[in-house]
């Protein structure tokens, strides 16, 4: 087994929306949507990061924050 670690870097609009769509997905019936279970290990361990580094997650106007960081990650037409 590898140590070695891999950095990802997100704005914080990536990072709240990302968030946002781990949730979603860890919801839903997951083995409609990933067939082996060794990929979740590393879903939970983002998602469980950007819980722990995001406050927005607990704020009163969370969906007011999310909606603005989806309208500026939309790429204009």
């Amino acid at each position: 087994m590898s140590d070695s670690q891999v950095t990802i870097k997100l704005t914080s609009d990536e990072a709240l929306v990302l968030s946002h769509w781990l949730e979603k997905l860890q919801m839903t019936d997951l083995s409609q949507v990933v067939d082996d279970p060794a990929v979740w290990v590393p879903i939970h361990r983002i998602a469980g990061t950007l819980d722990k580094t995001l406050p927005e997650l607990f704020a009163s106007d969370y969906d007011e924050q999310l909606e603005a960081a989806r309208q500026r990650l939309r790429p204009e037409d």
